[in-house]
């Protein structure tokens, strides 16, 4: 190997070859097989891409190398794979020059690497390889944060190849980019590989999704559309409502990139919410929590019109073919909430003038005011309350919070001896408030202010949750919480943790531990967990609602600590789980580390 002739280097005499059938050279930092096949020599990396296996170890049979672990198959000449589950093996041009094997080590360029692994990210999307999507996202985001892109790519797919529309699989991709900030740079590309095979689990064997066009000619205003849309829905037309939504994001776009401006985002998201709450807590809240990510979705991959379209029109099947909670007899009987609500909602509109008014007089805390009441036995009460505290001039995003918490408190307080499933109830109830507050929080909707009320009524029927009641975590208790992050993996390793999992993050927080450390901890823990719809929702709106309630110091007061201690709380109960997804992540990772998978 001595020789060098530009990119070219001489790797071995042309009769080893011929001798050999395969010969295994070193050169240039590559290990290539040399594979005589008729009269010509072939050169491979001898790493199968699939898995590493040594590919000299293989067979050569019609022009095929075949891999002898998972019989992966590849063309010897191009190195093209005949399976997406493996790759394309890297073949290196090959000159015979005077009884010697030359080939050339030129390196490949680094942008034809993303592309192909773009083009990867995309293969296993579509045949829902989880292997293959840990491997390109490894190589794309390339540890330096770079989760724009695939984020893009699994969005267009999800809401391209799934004729259902926006699921659990877009949500998932949307929360885990909601916690990138939160976790370590080291775990982003996991929590990606969660997200994005997420998308292709839920859209495997699904019918594409065919979207309707905007509304042609001169654009329509968007109060039309809007009342159009809420007709549509009302009577369950999901393709009148969708044309409604894409027409909206048309008639909004402008600039010579058709984006969507601010004033419009507010205005679609208005939409939305209102739709989202002319019916009581339509399909336990997946409606409007699936519409809050949608919005975040694309705040994350930008207000484009033709991505914003896709994106939101992906929701109208959702909105037309919901249960609505006036056919539900828990909210009928014993005590109608429906009625009692739709007395409120005739209140609202002046009790939101009122407090408009006196919006810089409001020095009280809704938090204080409301937490008993919604936690208590009295929906009359809660009702009123709210009303008299937004009259009073409290913000509605405020109030909202408050119902949070009070959310929050359910699962913080959610009595182990209830069924399993019932931490579903409470789950449900949770992630809809904080969609209710993050979405007054983007949107001053009138309309969406309905939704603090429907929350706080699901809370008021979840109550039998906290009966009795689990005891929150105190300050000072026997308990030292100043080894938590050390402590905290061992014993989500067992079952029937969820007390002192609780009491190790409350302790840990009180003695001054440090938040972020914390939210980073349980962010990985969280994702060496198998796939979960309902935990990952969880965590996401409890750092979510944690964030907004520490002060911008970063003091942590002792809501935030219970809104913590609720999420700490869903993640033990429904810990250990199998944790196949975090294997094969960690196949992906030494794999890219170049380690030896294999024995023997």
């Amino acid at each position: 190997m001595a020789d060098q002739d530009h990119s070219f280097a001489r790797v071995a005499r042309l009769a080893e070859v011929q001798a050999a059938g395969c010969l295994v050279v070193q050169a240039g930092g590559h290990t290539l097989a040399l594979w005589r096949y008729g009269e010509q020599v072939y050169a491979v990396d001898n790493r199968c891409p699939h898995m590493g296996f040594p590919l000299n170890q293989g067979t050569v049979k019609d022009g095929i190398l075949i891999c002898h672990w998972h019989h992966a198959r590849f063309d010897l000449a191009s190195g093209g794979t005949f399976d997406q589950f493996a790759d394309d093996v890297r073949s290196f041009p090959v000159e015979l020059r005077d009884g010697e094997v030359w080939v050339d080590l030129a390196p490949r360029p680094a942008e034809q690497q993303r592309r192909h692994q773009t083009e990867r990210l995309r293969d296993g999307l579509e045949r829902d390889i989880p292997l293959v999507m840990a491997k390109a996202i490894l190589t794309l985001t390339d540890g330096a944060g770079r989760a724009a892109e695939p984020f893009r790519i699994g969005l267009k797919f999800g809401t391209r190849y799934r004729e259902a529309g926006w699921g659990q699989g877009l949500t998932i991709l949307t929360c885990m980019m909601n916690l990138l900030p939160r976790i370590a740079p080291e775990d982003q590309a996991r929590a990606l590989y969660h997200g994005l095979s997420a998308v292709a689990r839920e859209s495997a064997g699904m019918a594409p999704r065919f979207p309707v066009r905007a509304l042609p000619g001169q654009a329509v205003a968007l109060p039309t559309l809007k009342r159009w849309f809420r007709q549509f829905v009302e009577v369950r037309d999901a393709e009148g409502a969708e044309r409604a939504v894409v027409s909206a994001v048309r008639a909004s776009a402008s600039g010579e990139q058709a984006l969507v401006p601010e004033p419009a985002r507010a205005q679609i998201a208005d939409m939305l919410f209102t739709a989202a709450t002319d019916h009581r807590y339509l399909r336990i809240g997946h409606v409007l929590d699936f519409t809050n990510k949608a919005l975040e979705a694309l705040d994350w991959a930008g207000w484009e019109a033709e991505r914003a379209e896709r994106v939101l029109s992906s929701l109208a099947s959702g909105y037309a073919s919901a249960d609505r909670m006036e056919e539900s007899n828990a909210w009928r009987s014993p005590l109608d909430l429906i009625a009692l609500l739709d007395e409120a909602f005739q209140a609202l509109p002046a009790a939101l003038e009122g407090g408009q008014a006196r919006r810089a007089e409001w020095r009280g805390s809704a938090r204080e005011r409301l937490t008993p009441l919604l936690l208590g036995e009295e929906p009359a009460a809660t009702v009123g309350e709210l009303l008299a505290v937004l009259g009073e001039g409290c913000p509605p995003a405020e109030a909202a919070g408050a119902v949070a918490y009070a959310a929050a408190m359910r699962i913080a307080r959610f009595h182990t001896s209830n069924e399993f499933t019932d931490w579903d109830t409470a789950l449900h109830t949770f992630t809809f408030a904080n969609a209710v507050h993050q979405g007054l929080r983007r949107s001053d909707s009138a309309a969406l202010v309905r939704g603090v009320f429907d929350a706080a009524m699901s809370i008021y029927l979840d109550r039998f949750l906290n009966v009795p009641a689990a005891p929150l975590p105190q300050p000072g208790a026997a308990a030292d919480g100043r080894n938590a992050l050390a402590e905290l993996p061992a014993l989500l390793d067992r079952q029937q943790q969820v007390e002192p999992a609780a009491e190790l993050v409350a302790q840990y927080l009180f003695a001054g531990g440090d938040p972020a450390a914390l939210l980073a901890r349980l962010g990985r823990l969280l994702l060496r967990e198998d796939r979960d719809f309902h935990t990952i929702q969880t965590v996401e709106a409890a750092f979510r609602q944690f964030d907004l309630l520490c002060d911008a110091r970063g003091a942590v007061p002792p809501e935030a600590v219970n809104v913590l201690v609720a999420a700490t709380r869903y993640l033990a109960a429904h810990a250990p789980t199998m944790r196949a997804q975090g294997q094969t992540f960690q196949i992906a990772q030494r794999l890219a580390r170049g380690e030896r998978l294999f024995e023997g």
